[in-house]
């Protein structure tokens, strides 16, 4: 014990170690209300990591050439030992990590964690959120599977529409002309390398954020405000032991639902890995019906919904117009919102409506997306797409109209 005492003192002359473990964990203190809401955070963490591990060993036997790289996909599935395993734990964990990252995001407008002095975690937040969507855009390609090249082929040609650069920008992305092995290569380094870096960095700097000014709790009242003679807040307990305890409860469950879905429905109901894509990528073939992964259909949707021509604005351009605002909006969100209040639980009919609304057409978005598009489905998405960007453009006046409760000088529980 001595000896494991002196090289900790060793290693905190030359290096912080234990004051980074007190700032971020043991003398973190965090609200002592969180609720189940509070998982998402960490088994997002959790969820990075384990795509990050599978992900080193898939490139191990993975080839990223266009005639070889489907072929190297069936030999990690079928001659690989346990590689079978590792391609089903980073395919899952892909949809795994935006389910968490939708849920973590919705328990934002549940809570106000976007509001001041929370602005920058909430910014960092949707950065990683958008490196996130380059990763997964990127990683889609690799497999060269049928949904894959197509999928990117579409995606790639949208920057098309762009007026005066978007051909030179989707000549860029791509590297020629068409998906071909040059777009198969820059992909790859893309997915494997730079986004990962990026994600990385990005998931400090939230996490420094954080903790720089507290976490926010389903009261929204801040802790810090209230302290004791020691500095301490009244309604904080320390991160850890009392929250990473926690988290393992809520880590354990996740990965029995994780492991269910590996063992025994892999493919997520041709959600999670589409049935075009265990056929090659074939430029001569196009696929029945087109579309992009579950998670990126209600942008999609939002994309198709726009039908009509604005002067010189083609319905191409608006739509891509349309998709990129759904996304880039959520960035305004700490200053659309006008309420006196930040969480839910003493908010008014109004937000809780609207927010109810907002979940329902991205829902029925995502549904639409998956689907062909036909006359009633233009209608809905369309329908879903207002209502959708009414809740954030509308939130500046019905946000101050709404009744609010008093708010609590002390957390609740």
């Amino acid at each position: 014990m001595g000896m494991l005492v002196n090289l900790r003192d060793w290693i905190d002359a030359r290096f912080p170690l234990t004051k980074m473990w007190d700032e971020h964990l043991a003398k973190y203190y965090a609200p002592k209300n969180f609720n189940f809401w509070y998982f998402f955070g960490s088994l997002a963490l959790m969820v990075l990591v384990i795509q990050i591990i599978s992900g080193i060993f898939l490139t191990m036997n993975y080839k990223p050439d266009a005639t070889q790289a489907f072929g190297s996909v069936e030999y990690i599935m079928r001659d690989v030992d346990w590689g079978w395993l590792i391609r089903y734990i980073h395919s899952t964990g892909a949809s795994a990590f935006f389910i968490v990252v939708y849920l973590h995001m919705f328990r934002g407008l549940l809570y106000g964690s976007y509001r001041g002095p929370r602005e920058l975690i909430w910014l960092f937040g949707m950065m990683i959120f958008l490196a996130l969507m380059a990763e997964a855009f990127f990683g889609y390609l690799l497999p060269w599977g049928q949904m894959s090249y197509w999928g990117a082929q579409v995606i790639t040609s949208l920057f098309g529409a762009i007026p005066v650069i978007g051909d030179d920008l989707a000549l860029w992305i791509r590297g020629d002309y068409v998906i071909s092995d040059v777009t198969l290569n820059r992909f790859f380094a893309l997915h494997v390398i730079a986004v990962p870096l990026a994600l990385i960095a990005l998931v400090i700097v939230h996490i420094l954020a954080l903790h720089e000014v507290g976490s926010n709790n389903p009261d929204g009242v801040e802790i810090k405000k209230t302290k004791d003679e020691n500095g301490i807040p009244l309604d904080g307990i320390p991160f850890h032991p009392y929250y990473t305890v926690k988290d393992i409860v809520g880590v354990v469950v996740f990965l029995m639902f994780f492991s269910t879905v590996i063992f025994f429905v892999p493919e997520g109901g041709g959600y999670f890995l589409e049935q075009p894509n265990f056929e090659p990528a074939n430029p001569l073939k196009t696929p029945e019906h087109i579309a992009p992964v579950w998670y990126f259909t209600p942008y999609y949707a939002m994309l198709r919904a726009v039908t009509f021509d604005i002067g010189p604005l083609t319905a191409k351009f608006l739509g891509v117009i349309v998709m990129g605002g759904s996304v880039v909006i959520f960035f305004f969100l700490p200053w659309l919102d006008k309420s006196p209040v930040k969480s839910i639980r003493y908010r008014g009919p109004i937000y809780k409506t609207m927010l109810t609304l907002f979940v329902i057409a991205f829902l029925t978005l995502g549904w639409l997306g998956t689907k062909p598009p036909t006359e009633l489905r233009t209608l809905m998405a369309q329908i879903g797409t207002v209502v959708y960007f009414a809740f954030f453009l509308a939130m500046p006046f019905y946000s101050r109209m709404d009744k609010t409760k008093p708010v609590p000088d002390r957390v609740t529980g």
